[in-house]
């Protein structure tokens, strides 16, 4: 990476840490443990819950479930709808976050996107669920309504979700006062990963009343954006670093992919995304149409519920194991026991003892994700401060999401593709599919989600940010933002 403002080094990594010719960082700085209030990490994790929550349910399988069961949507319709909006998502993120990164408000760069965009946001997750006359069976209508709520949706989202996801980087350097707040956004996140499913509990099915099912959604969507607007008096960011100049677009967009460990980041942040939103698509056919041996009650009850044990297994793992183990290894491990969860389930779909083991492991593999994803991605934008001396997190968060956000495009798409050359037909009632779709189902379900979180645990291996030499520049890091918080409340008569 080549070298910017302040001549800091670059960052060229080894597998085993930052290479020794690195400069670091003086080793008699002395730093304040940064702490983070309780009230704030409760807050901004609310704040990231809620976002979450529509979000899962637009941007992933419930909308297309509803679109194509209930509502009669054509399959390969959906399909172009979520292509379509994938070529969308690769233009409006990095634009964003450029702007975020460049705001100067009272309030900050952040804050502001946050507490006027949630009211926007709750009227456009509403547009999926108004139903004029004649929509219904309708393909061309069906189709607009569909790509023009998700066009307006994902504009509020991008602003809202960008802002909410940087706040803890905005907040704390340290992995640790990270840490703080991100255990508080997993639970909140396994709500809005749960969501989805308890949503297919009450979904309506093919022929059956939605009227019910569309009034939750939008009052759904109103008490969510109450908690984002509400969340925004109860956390602050670092003020100091809107003074900052920053690179234009092009330049911004340059020393993002420039930077190695982002590069490689990105490989495990595509696959998490891509598989999430497939898991989650594909675990109301499963329940749907494929048998374990038992009564689909408890098969659905046991399995779920080693899903939730994994989880919780997950997040004490790698919450105590993080310091010793590093991140990058926490990384790996979660991909692995991720990927073998996968492959479990493709081999034993039937069987329920297998398929509770595939579901505890998958478990542990969201935790993994949720948890240890977002430590990743500040330890990348810090990587990327250290060697420019700007904090860009708008950018990252732009920039990741051109990456990731296709990955969910790409996921519903390739699904509904499996289903299609399966020969699922859409009109049958729940239990009704052909054994031909019921392997579609499967296949589409967990083979490519196996391959990439497999193949991940193997390309994180060039992950650079590890090991000692990192660990001083993230304490260098954390002297040089109280030293410009200082400076920044002296020039403004505060302090």
């Amino acid at each position: 990476m080549e070298k910017e403002r302040n001549g800091q080094p670059g960052l060229e990594g080894t597998s085993t840490g930052v290479a020794g010719d690195v400069r670091g960082p003086a080793s008699d700085e002395v730093f304040h443990e940064e702490s983070v209030p309780v009230h704030s990490r409760i807050w901004v994790s609310a704040a990231d819950g809620a976002t979450a929550i529509l979000c899962s349910i637009a941007e992933g399988a419930a909308l297309t479930y509803y679109f194509t069961r209930v509502m009669g949507l054509a399959p390969r319709l959906a399909s172009i709808v979520w292509l379509l909006f994938g070529i969308w998502n690769a233009f409006n993120d990095p634009l964003f976050g450029y702007i975020s990164d460049r705001t100067r408000s009272r309030l900050g760069r952040r804050i502001p996107y946050i507490r006027y965009g949630a009211p926007l946001y709750a009227s456009a997750f509403a547009v999926f669920w108004i139903i004029l006359p004649g929509f219904k069976g309708n393909q061309t209508a069906l189709f607009i309504q569909m790509l023009l709520g998700m066009f307006l949706f994902d504009a509020f989202y991008t602003a809202i979700a960008t802002a909410v996801y940087i706040m803890p980087y905005e907040m704390a350097i340290s992995n640790k006062a990270r840490s703080s707040i991100f255990v508080w956004k997993i639970g909140f996140s396994l709500i809005s990963t749960a969501f989805p499913i308890a949503i297919g509990l009450i979904q309506p099915g093919p022929g059956e009343n939605a009227t019910s099912y569309r009034l939750i959604m939008i009052t759904l969507g109103i008490l969510m954006a109450v908690v984002i607007y509400i969340s925004t008096f109860f956390y602050k960011e670092n003020h100091f670093q809107q003074e900052e100049e920053q690179f234009n677009f092009w330049k911004s967009l340059g020393a993002c992919f420039r930077n190695r460990s982002f590069v490689v980041f990105e490989s495990i942040s595509f696959t998490v995304i891509y598989v999430q939103n497939q898991l989650m698509q594909g675990i109301y056919y499963y329940y749907d149409e494929v048998s374990m041996g038992v009564a689909k009650s408890m098969g659905t009850a046991l399995t779920l519920g080693s899903l939730f044990v994994g989880a919780v297994l997950g997040l004490l793992l790698f919450f105590n194991h993080r310091d010793a183990w590093g991140v990058k290894r926490c990384v790996r491990v979660f991909a692995s026991m991720f990927g073998i969860g996968c492959a479990v389930g493709l081999l034993f779909p039937h069987q329920l003892i297998p398929m509770m083991i595939a579901f505890l492991l998958i478990g542990v593999g969201f935790a993994g994700g949720m948890y240890l994803i977002p430590l990743m991605n500040g330890d990348v934008i810090d990587a990327d401060e250290y060697t420019t001396g700007l904090r860009r997190e708008g950018m990252y968060a732009g920039v990741n999401s051109f990456v990731t956000k296709p990955a969910m495009s790409l996921a519903q798409a390739v699904f509904l593709g499996f289903l299609s050359r399966a020969g699922y037909d859409q009109s049958l009632a729940k239990g009704m599919q052909s054994a031909s779709a019921e392997v579609g189902i499967v296949r589409a379900w967990f083979l490519i989600p196996a391959v990439l979180l497999l193949a991940c645990a193997v390309i994180l291996r060039w992950y650079p940010l590890d090991g000692p030499s990192w660990e001083k520049i993230k304490t260098h890091l954390t002297v040089v933002h109280q030293e410009k918080e200082r400076k920044y409340l002296a020039e403004h008569g505060l302090k």
